[in-house]
């Protein structure tokens, strides 16, 4: 398919599942970025009728800076971004993501599931971790921007294309020392994102939840047919406390919700 957002994943369009979930959060405005002009039209399903004006899209730039520069020129911040194959994100770890940027009180945060629980919910779920020195972890595909401030943590990956299949710009983002402790693990991981934050002037916390499938998002066909097979026994999905290593937080008033699938 030219859009991989329409790939069928267990009867629906992959994005229908990411737009279902968002719709039944507690986010009051949900954003496409898409490059498809008729998106909506040939998407054809019951969800994106139902959410109705909680709906907007919005047309991608060339580049994944400008794209979410352009969702947030529109949206008011609070802002949950996430990807259109993230088919397991769940309401209940969207609020979970706000939740603990909130008690963080961080300007940006990066959803992350430890390794123990994305393999706990399936052996095949994913195969890449990142390993600190107090945790292993998955990416969750789920970027919390939490002011106008943050948004200038996005510049560094202006440019478009892989982002970390380009070392030079992951080094030029990052700074060089910063990238060989990320890679090697070199430190506990609150202690990592601390120096990328004063790297990239933002604070950036990794948000660890509690839902190990969502970091299994769908990119080929193994992980197509764990996503598939773990749609039927979500409840099976066992969430536990979401602040092992994590330092206590200063206070933060609750802010709006709002979720964008790119």
């Amino acid at each position: 398919m030219a859009d991989k957002c329409l790939v069928p994943v267990s009867g629906r369009p992959m994005i229908a599942h990411v737009l279902e979930s968002a719709a039944a959060s507690a986010s009051t405005h949900i954003f496409v970025s898409t490059h498809h002009a008729d998106l909506l039209g040939d998407l054809d399903d019951p969800v994106a009728r139902s959410l109705g004006g909680r709906l907007t899209v919005v047309p991608a730039a060339d580049n994944l800076a400008d794209s979410v520069l352009a969702v947030a020129g529109a949206a008011e911040l609070p802002l949950l971004i996430t990807t259109a194959d993230n088919c397991l994100l769940t309401p209940a770890t969207i609020a979970e993501i706000e939740a603990e940027a909130m008690r963080l009180g961080v300007d940006a945060g990066v959803a992350l599931a430890r390794r123990e629980d994305v393999l706990a919910v399936h052996p095949e779920g994913q195969r890449r971790f990142y390993e600190f020195s107090d945790v292993a972890v998955s990416n969750c595909n789920a970027y919390w921007i939490g002011h106008p401030g943050a948004l200038k943590a996005a510049e560094a990956f202006r440019g478009g294309g892989q982002f970390v299949k380009k070392p030079l710009r992951v080094m030029r983002a990052f700074g060089s020392i910063n990238l060989l402790r990320f890679r090697f693990g070199l430190g506990p991981i609150h202690h990592v994102f601390a120096r990328i934050s004063r790297q990239l002037k933002v604070e950036i916390a990794p948000l660890l939840i509690s839902n190990g499938a969502t970091a299994i998002d769908v990119d080929n066909e193994r992980s197509l047919r764990v996503t598939e097979a773990l749609m039927g026994r979500r409840d099976r999905i066992n969430p536990r406390s979401n602040c092992r290593g994590t330092p206590e937080e200063p206070g933060a008033a609750n802010g709006q919700r709002l979720a964008v699938t790119r």
